[in-house]
C-alpha cells in the first residue's frame, strides 16, 4: 500500500476540527507541507505536550508526508514562545537530518487557523470556503502526523485519544485514553475542585458548551477531542452561550454602534475575505421581511465566509454583542434559500493584517480565564476505563458501518466499523481488548475483559 491506503486503513483523520478523512488531503502533490503546532486556542496543551514528548515520531512523519506530496518545503508552524517544543524540534530535525524548517509565529489568536497559518507561512491567501492545497499547501496537525508515523512503523490504528483537561481541576493534567472513554472519566481523573461545573469540549472560542449534567453523562471521547475545559455553571462563557437567538437579535438592533470593529479585527476580512459582520448586525432584525433573493444576498451573504472564530463576539465587540452568533444562524438561512454567494479566489491581506492581531493574553483576561492562564500539564495519566462506546461518526462524511455485533470479542487495534465507500467516511478501530456489548446506530459499546 502507499501512504495515503495505509492512512486511509488506519483511520486516521484531522484529530482537531471536523475530523477530515486524511487519506483525502494526502491525494495531492503540494509545494508545501505544513504542521499545525499553534495550538490555535488559549488553554489547550495536547500539542504542545505531544510535540515535545513525540519530536522524533513527528519530524520522521513530517517526512514521510513531504516526500508523498512531493513537497519542496516542509515547515513546523508554532508559537514563538514555545522554547521547551522549539528545543525539541530542533534537536530532533538535527539528529534525523531533516530539511524542516521552524516558523515562529507571534502568540495571537487565532494563530492555530489553517487559513492563518498558511497566510502567514507562505503569504499567499486561500480563497473564500476555500482549501490550502488551491496556493499550494496542505495543512495538518500534529497529532495527525504522528498517527500516520505510527500507522506506516508500527501498523497503530487510530484507537486512543490525548487530551488535555484544565480548568477547574487540581492541575491541568493531560491524559492518554482509548476513544470511546466517558467524557466524565475524564474529568475525574483531573480531579475537579468544584461539584456542579459545566464543560467546554475543545477551546474556549469554538468549543461546545455543555451545561446539561445528564448529556455530559452521554459524552465519550472521539477522534477529534482534544480539550476539557471544566468551568463553573456562573462563568462568563457559559451565561453567554445560553442566550437565544431572538434576544440576540433584539439585542443587535438595539445596542449594535456600528463600530466596525467586529469587522476590522475579524482574520478572515484582514485576508482579503468578504465578511463584514457590523452590516450583517445592522440588519439582521429585518431577516424575516426580506423576501427578495437578491437583496437578502446583499444583506447577509457575507455571514458563508465567516470561520466562526469567536474573535468579534468575544473580544471586538464594545458592547458584547453576538455577531458570530448571528453568522452562524444566517449560514443556516442562507442554505434554506439555496443562496450561494460568488467566492473570491483571489483575495489579497490588507495591509493592516499585522496590526489586527488580538494577543492572546488580552483574551483570555476578556474571558474571564487568566486564573488559569499559565498552568501546564506536566503530567499524562493513562486511563484503563472498564467499558467505552465507540462512536460510528467521528469524522465529516458519513459514518462508518458497523462490522461486529454483540457477543464478539475485539483486540486493541481491531476494525470494528468500515469506512462507507459510498461517500467521504473513515474506519474505526477498538482502544481495548473485550466483549461487544451492544450495537447501536450511535456506535458500539466494548466492555473490558477481565484478562485484559
Amino acid at each position: 500500500m502507499n501512504l495515503a491506503e495505509i492512512v486511509k486503513a488506519a483511520g486516521i483523520v484531522g484529530a482537531g476540527g471536523a475530523g477530515f478523512p486524511t487519506y483525502v488531503k494526502l491525494d495531492a502533490k503540494a509545494e508545501y507541507f505544513i504542521v499545525n503546532a499553534a495550538e490555535c486556542e488559549p488553554l489547550i496543551e495536547t500539542d504542545k505536550y505531544m510535540t515535545r514528548t513525540f519530536a522524533d515520531k513527528l519530524v520522521l512523519g513530517i517526512m514521510m508526508i513531504s516526500r508523498h506530496l512531493q513537497a519542496s518545503k516542509a515547515v513546523i508552524a508554532l508559537k514563538g514562545k514555545y522554547k521547551d517544543e522549539i528545543k525539541a524540534l530542533e534537536d530532533s530535525i538535527a539528529k534525523n537530518h531533516a530539511q524542516i524548517e521552524i516558523f515562529r509565529m507571534k502568540t495571537f489568536y487565532p494563530a492555530g487557523d489553517e487559513q492563518i497559518i498558511v497566510q502567514q507561512v507562505t503569504g499567499k491567501c486561500v480563497p473564500e470556503r476555500g482549501l490550502p492545497l488551491q496556493v499550494g499547501a496542505v495543512v495538518s496537525n500534529v497529532a495527525t502526523v504522528i498517527g500516520v508515523y505510527d500507522a506506516v512503523t508500527s501498523g497503530r490504528n487510530v484507537c486512543d485519544k490525548y487530551l488535555s483537561v484544565v480548568g477547574e481541576v487540581q492541575e491541568p493534567v493531560m491524559l492518554k485514553v482509548p476513544i470511546g472513554t466517558s467524557v466524565r472519566e475524564c474529568i475525574e481523573a483531573a480531579h475537579p475542585v468544584i461539584s456542579d461545573y459545566r464543560i467546554i469540549l475543545g477551546g474556549p472560542m469554538m468549543g461546545k458548551v455543555i451545561s446539561d449534567a445528564a448529556v455530559i453523562d452521554t459524552l465519550v471521547v472521539n477522534k477529534t477531542l482534544g480539550n476539557i475545559i471544566v468551568l463553573p455553571a456562573d462563568h462568563f462563557l457559559i451565561k453567554k452561550s445560553q442566550v437565544g437567538m431572538e434576544r440576540l437579535k433584539h439585542q443587535a438592533r438595539s445596542a449594535c454602534i456600528q463600530c466596525r470593529m467586529c469587522t476590522d479585527l475579524c482574520p478572515r476580512y484582514q485576508t482579503g475575505h468578504r465578511i463584514r459582520p457590523h452590516l450583517v448586525m445592522r440588519n439582521v432584525w429585518r431577516e424575516g421581511l426580506i423576501e427578495d433573493t437578491a437583496e437578502f444576498e446583499k444583506n447577509f451573504g457575507d455571514a458563508v465566509n465567516c470561520s466562526s472564530c469567536g474573535l468579534c463576539e468575544m473580544f471586538s465587540c464594545p458592547m458584547g454583542l453576538s455577531p458570530r452568533r448571528v453568522n452562524d444562524y444566517m449560514k443556516g438561512k442562507l442554505r434554506e434559500r439555496g443562496i450561494n454567494p460568488e467566492k473570491n479566489l483571489t483575495p489579497m491581506a490588507r495591509e493592516s493584517i499585522e496590526l489586527s492581531k488580538v494577543p492572546t493574553d488580552r483574551l483570555i483576561a476578556r474571558l474571564n480565564l487568566s486564573k488559569y492562564n499559565g498552568l501546564h500539564a506536566h503530567t499524562c495519566i493513562e486511563l484503563k476505563p472498564e467499558e467505552i462506546m465507540i462512536p460510528m461518526s467521528q469524522h465529516i462524511g458519513k459514518p462508518a458501518i458497523p462490522v461486529k455485533q454483540a457477543g464478539d470479542m475485539v483486540e486493541i487495534n481491531e476494525l470494528v466499523g468500515r469506512a462507507d465507500e459510498t461517500g467521504l467516511s473513515a474506519n474505526i478501530h477498538c482502544g481495548i481488548q473485550g466483549r461487544v456489548m451492544e450495537v447501536t446506530p450511535a456506535g458500539i459499546k466494548v466492555k473490558r475483559s477481565k484478562e485484559a
